[in-house]
């Protein structure tokens, strides 16, 4: 049995924080599902400026659309959702299967609304809207711009996927977002079963401090950054606030375990897969990730409810000279920023792309 299966039998989702043209039309997803426990998948900026970027697997979509006058957003968006789409088709067995609780695909509103309350729900609504399938989500991020976003867009039964999220402090604030939301719909006598989950970055630490800090100390902090927000995540679902929105009829927002690829070449390939199974939650995989761990993984002991030894590794940090909570919102803005340059990147691509297949003809 691949240790992919093992980690999706242990009771953590598997999905692959990939998305091109080419894996749709090739086969590549399904074969992941079929082959490696895939149930999910998640995109962003960079995947899609990358996937624009590096092949011409969307020039006669592009092409087709040339005489319909959109801007380059709008164009982006229509193809992203053709392929967002797709992906949820291949997933909605899962989707089904599971009672909405996995198979779950996401797309990301424009990056450059971080900072905007009203039109990133606006943008969450129209997405969902537009896509019309049950087992979406839309990405907002978790800032403080966006929380009330989230919120907003749970009490309008839209499922949400809180990304940029670097702490325990990010997770509790965009859990709170979310309870909220569900207890309005509560109190309003809405179904309070609006899925989402919250999306934990990790190999982002790191990368910040490599170099900074002592030889014993490296790849650790996002590990435990991990573990401790797992902590958090474990003690919130057992509250008596959220056992009474369990009764009434709402679900866990699962945490999702992001950013889950190696940085450093000199670490393992599995590092933060290995450290980080625990039921009840997702890690998203980059693609070479994925195979890796399908080729060679192993399952250590998943994490235990207090965290295991995350809060004496982060006061070695704290030893070594590193403000975890100034780095939190550092990562943050950081993220949002590396988010942002992606998109505009990819209009340029875009736009660049329009101008030659239309002056080829």
């Amino acid at each position: 049995m691949k240790a992919t299966q093992r980690l999706h039998d242990l009771g953590q989702s598997l999905w692959l924080d990939n998305i091109t043209r080419d894996l749709l039309t090739t086969g590549t997803l399904q074969r992941y599902i079929n082959e490696l426990s895939v149930t999910g998948l998640t995109s962003n900026p960079t995947i899609f400026h990358l996937a624009f970027k590096n092949s011409s697997a969307y020039d006669d979509a592009v092409r087709r659309k040339l005489t319909k006058g959109r801007s380059d957003e709008e164009l982006f968006f229509e193809l992203a959702l053709e392929d967002i789409t797709q992906a949820a088709d291949l997933f909605r067995s899962v989707h089904d299967r599971t009672s909405g609780v996995d198979g779950w695909v996401s797309l990301e509103v424009s990056p450059l609304l971080a900072h905007d309350t009203a039109s990133t729900l606006a943008a969450a609504k129209d997405l969902h809207a537009r896509a019309r399938c049950p087992n979406l989500f839309i990405k907002i991020p978790g800032t403080k711009e966006g929380l009330p976003a989230i919120e907003e867009a749970i009490f309008a039964g839209v499922p949400i996927n809180v990304t940029l999220l670097f702490s325990r402090e990010h997770y509790l604030a965009a859990a709170e977002a979310y309870l909220r939301g569900i207890e309005r719909r509560i109190v309003a006598g809405l179904k309070p079963d609006v899925a989402s989950v919250a999306s934990l970055f990790v190999s982002r630490w790191d990368v910040a401090v490599a170099g900074k800090v002592p030889q014993a100390l490296s790849n650790r902090l996002g590990i435990a950054i991990g573990k401790r927000t797992y902590a958090a995540y474990y003690d919130l679902i057992a509250s008596a606030r959220w056992q009474r929105a369990f009764n009434a009829g709402a679900r866990p927002q699962r945490l999702l375990m992001a950013s889950t690829g190696t940085k450093d070449p000199n670490a393992s390939d599995i590092l933060y897969i290995k450290a980080l199974a625990a039921p009840l939650t997702v890690n998203t995989m980059p693609e070479n990730t994925l195979k890796a761990f399908a080729d060679h993984g192993e399952l250590g002991p998943t994490i235990s409810a207090e965290g295991d030894d995350c809060e004496e590794v982060l006061a070695q940090f704290r030893q070594a000279g590193i403000d975890i909570d100034a780095l939190a919102i550092r990562l943050q803005d950081e993220g949002a920023a590396a988010f942002t340059k992606s998109w505009n990147e990819l209009m340029t691509v875009i736009d660049s792309k329009c101008a030659e297949l239309a002056k080829a003809g």
